[in-house]
């Protein structure tokens, strides 16, 4: 058995220094700025903060309050379907309504059409995480691993395409504008496109790969309170089905508030609406499928036209006021503290 030799140290040897290295970011002697506050740079930039919020502020309040928009809402006006809805097996019952209404003058530009909810929580954690991105992406999963359940599969084990509570509580009412120009009925034409955000259309969402889409969502089910299977979502455009369907992505994307809005439509500038909705009579044709009532929920379909700094949302503008507001006011008592100080200061130097 082989025993370690130690040797001692040597005599005069120097210990191991444990000083950082004499370099001059180690030893802090870098080129510096350390800015000297003055009551003049300190006022002068309060003082131009707040005057920049309250100019930006001004100009989004009065943009969005340039926006024309017409808010209706539906739900007493269809009493009757909302009635019909409530019961459960009538699901595959039909029910219309419409909603008369006058524009008195013209809303000219792009016009673009929203639904509304009110009362309606999206923001609940189980609701948000219950889905399947790997899925949404055309990718063949295990769904019985994933936050869709309880809607993930049914009791036979068919898994639900696509699955989990946000799908399946997709807004599913139809709206359909018409003018009423004369004695004649003119259907006002709405794009079902291109309402989506991009990324969402081309990143976040696909479809199985597959030679027809019939073929690719084969082996699975429609969520519980679908009445379409996700391949015919859109009989009149091919391309608009499926995960891909525009309606279905932009309920995909959850608000973080009770009440909400959704764009469902923009209206197709062409013939008697190349400018825009002329005045006069219009006709909103619903057909009634989502029902509000046990949740004490409200529904409402919006014309809205856009600006410069979106739609008809004042809050950007009103935080802006506030902060520039807030930094004009704060300057004005630092401007204060500062005159009762000097003098102060003045008065003890005469003593």
């Amino acid at each position: 058995m082989k025993s370690e030799t130690s040797f001692p140290p040597q005599e005069g040897a120097a210990p191991p220094s444990r000083c950082p290295d004499n370099s001059a970011f180690k030893q802090q002697r870098l080129p510096a700025w350390k800015p000297q506050l003055t009551i003049a740079s300190v006022l002068s930039s309060f003082f131009l903060t707040g005057a920049f919020c309250l100019t930006v502020g001004v100009c989004l309040v009065l943009s969005a309050n340039s926006v024309r928009e017409i808010q209706i809402d539906y739900s007493d006006k269809c009493s009757h379907c909302s009635k019909l809805r409530e019961n459960s097996s009538n699901w595959n019952k039909e029910c219309h309504c419409s909603v008369n209404f006058t524009l008195k003058e013209d809303i000219l530009g792009d016009i673009f059409m929203y639904y509304g909810l009110q009362n309606f929580y999206q923001n609940h954690r189980r609701y948000v995480m219950s889905r399947s991105d790997a899925q949404l992406l055309g990718r063949n999963v295990n769904i019985q691993r994933s936050y869709c359940a309880p809607f993930s599969t049914y009791r036979n084990g068919t898994p639900m395409a696509p699955c989990g509570a946000i799908a399946n509580s997709m807004f599913n009412d139809t709206i359909d504008l018409f003018y009423n120009r004369n004695s004649s009925v003119i259907p006002v034409p709405l794009l079902k496109t291109g309402n989506s955000w991009w990324t969402d259309k081309n990143v976040k969402f696909r479809n199985p790969e597959s030679y027809n889409l019939s073929s690719a969502f084969a082996g699975t089910a429609r969520p519980p309170y679908w009445q379409k299977p996700a391949y015919l979502l859109d009989e009149g455009d091919e391309r608009n089905n499926g995960f891909v369907n525009d309606d279905f992505i932009v309920w995909m994307r959850v608000s973080a508030f009770a009440s909400f809005r959704n764009l469902y439509r923009r209206v197709r500038r062409i013939r008697y609406f190349s400018e825009g909705l002329p005045a006069g009579n219009y006709t909103f044709r619903i057909s009634y499928n989502f029902p509000v009532t046990r949740f004490k929920g409200r529904k409402h379909v919006i014309l809205s036209t856009v600006v410069w700094s979106g739609g008809s949302n004042p809050f950007l503008g009103i935080a802006y006021l506030v902060t520039g507001t807030a930094a004009t006011l704060t300057g004005f008592v630092i401007t204060g503290i500062h005159l009762k100080l000097r003098k102060k200061k003045t008065y003890f130097q005469k003593q």
